[in-house]
């Protein structure tokens, strides 16, 4: 039997041995691709000093292979839990230095761990992917590793903040796990997701794509959606990690965390009553409008790259966390569309899961319109919309700034979904269409019989304009709560929120709804 000092040597020894990951050869080479080791990362996401390690020496089981023989430090993933910003999470790591990273049973059984660790605990898990793949000398007890890293995500959405670093290949069935988190981080350049490899497809399809074509950073942030945020390297991802957490809940049981806020919550926004042009036809920056009226001009802004015809992120109202929904004027003038419809739909679900308050700014002009929107389904897609907000029981404040048409004006969180106070200003236009369109058909004989129809047009069209295109007819009906002065906007939004912050709503009984698909 070892003595205690003996014994404590013989650990130490052990420990040094699992630091070492895959080795220095491979650790060079991980660095030498502008990639971070699995515990580089850690360190970076946990303040300094308190991470703390679990399941360090787990080792595989498998005897297949010749990998009785096959020593694989930590079983190729780093697992244990610190704090961030003094705040405690869970995490773990994969790591591709150590055969490269793939996962087999005992792999994932580490993972398993800490998602039920997070589960019970109520507290936020972050998982660094960086993966070849299955193990597959593990055969099906890799699969079934898989199958319980996706059940556990399926059991803690809602619950707890899920958020996933692609970090290095994410190839495979391994896909799915990130895609049942909440949010994805990709890293430019080294980070890829993708069912079947270019070879696969080459081979199948005689397409010819590369990892970066088919799967990178940037495809997913701009065309598939799969990816919320795209950065330049592994600590920037961190970085932006970190700062997402600050504004989330640990739970769904409890409020996300506020900030002492030092930016008066009753300044006027004065440069917001000109920011609307006189011309209807002219865009503007809804990012500008939304960076001044939040606290210090900080706007957290997740798929920034994808359907940017809208807009979702986070800020904070004097010191409050609240999710912002907005309709984006200078791209497709802000229409609602397939994938800015998904997009509102799963942020509008994480903000109301997580009891984080919404504020939807509202410029629409309508759908999209076009048969390829139509044999895609923009029914279905545009029914999410109006499903998740009269879904959502948080607090939700709503402000027209210009045009709310038609069945847009329904699906931006309306008063008839649900919302709790809405606002306009003086240049909102709230009615079933444009004066243009809504002239052409109600006076169309009108306008046939006129001596000079074009004349008689603009005639009705104007006179639409002044009786209907504006926000009092929405407000004689009590669809509107108050007009209000655009730099009256900050001060307004944080005395609602405030005023609704003990609001309390139920949803009947039911074990779960069935959303559109």
């Amino acid at each position: 039997m070892l003595s205690t000092r003996d014994a404590i040597l013989d650990l130490l020894q052990r420990e040094e041995k699992v630091l070492k990951m895959g080795g220095d050869k491979a650790v060079a080479k991980q660095k030498s691709g502008g990639k971070l080791t699995a515990r580089e990362r850690l360190n970076l996401l946990f303040d300094e000093g308190t991470f703390r390690e679990l399941d360090m020496f787990v080792s595989h089981r498998c005897d297949n292979f010749g990998m009785k023989e096959i020593d694989i430090p930590s079983d190729g993933v780093i697992t244990g839990h610190g704090m961030v910003d003094g705040r405690p999470i869970f995490a773990f790591s994969q790591d591709f230095t150590s055969r490269g990273g793939s996962l087999g049973e005992m792999h994932a059984a580490k993972i398993c761990k800490v998602m039920d660790m997070a589960l019970k605990s109520g507290l936020p898990l972050v998982g660094i992917q960086d993966s070849g793949g299955a193990r597959i000398q593990e055969g099906v007890d890799a699969l079934k590793g898989y199958g319980d890293i996706f059940f556990r995500n399926s059991r803690a959405s809602g619950v707890i903040p899920q958020i996933t670093a692609i970090m290095g290949p994410c190839a495979g069935g391994a896909v799915y796990s990130p895609a049942m988190t909440d949010f994805v981080f990709m890293v430019k350049n080294t980070s890829f997701m993708f069912i079947t490899g270019p070879d696969v497809i080459r081979a199948v399809t005689g397409e010819n794509t590369t990892q970066e074509e088919l799967g990178g950073a940037m495809t997913h942030n701009t065309l598939s959606g799969n990816a919320h945020f795209a950065c330049e390297d592994d600590a920037e991802a961190i970085e932006q990690i970190r700062l997402l957490l600050s504004f989330l809940p640990a739970n769904n049981m409890e409020d996300a965390p506020r900030k002492d806020c030092t930016d008066d919550p009753y300044r006027l926004c004065e440069k917001l009553d000109d920011i609307v042009p006189d011309s209807p036809k002219m865009s503007y920056d809804m990012l500008d409008v939304i960076r001044e009226i939040v606290d210090d001009e900080e706007f957290f802004e997740p798929h920034k790259y994808y359907a940017r015809n809208l807009i979702v992120g986070f800020a904070r109202l004097n010191g409050r966390p609240v999710g912002i929904v907005a309709n984006q004027p200078t791209v497709l003038a802000g229409c609602l569309d397939i994938d800015a419809s998904d997009k509102a739909t799963r942020f509008v679900r994480f903000c109301d899961a997580f009891n984080i308050p919404l504020i939807t700014m509202v410029d629409v002009p309508g759908y999209l319109p076009g048969t390829q929107q139509e044999h895609n389904g923009i029914i279905r897609h545009g029914a999410k919309l109006l499903w998740c907000y009269s879904e959502a029981t948080v607090p939700k404040l709503t402000v027209v700034t210009r045009k709310d048409y038609g069945g847009s004006y329904i699906a931006m969180s309306s008063r008839h979904l649900g919302a709790d106070m809405v606002f306009a200003w003086p240049t909102a236009e709230i009615a079933v269409m444009g004066a243009q369109g809504a002239a052409n058909i109600i006076f169309r004989k009108e306008i046939a019989a006129a001596e000079d129809p074009n004349a008689k047009r603009a005639e009705l069209i104007a006179n639409y304009e002044k009786e209907f295109n504006n926000p009092y007819v929405a407000a004689s009906r009590g669809y509107i709560d108050a007009v209000i002065r655009p730099s009256e906007t900050r001060m307004r939004l944080i005395d609602a929120l405030e005023i609704l912050s003990t609001k309390s709503e139920a949803l009947p009984p039911k074990k779960h709804g069935n959303i559109p698909s």
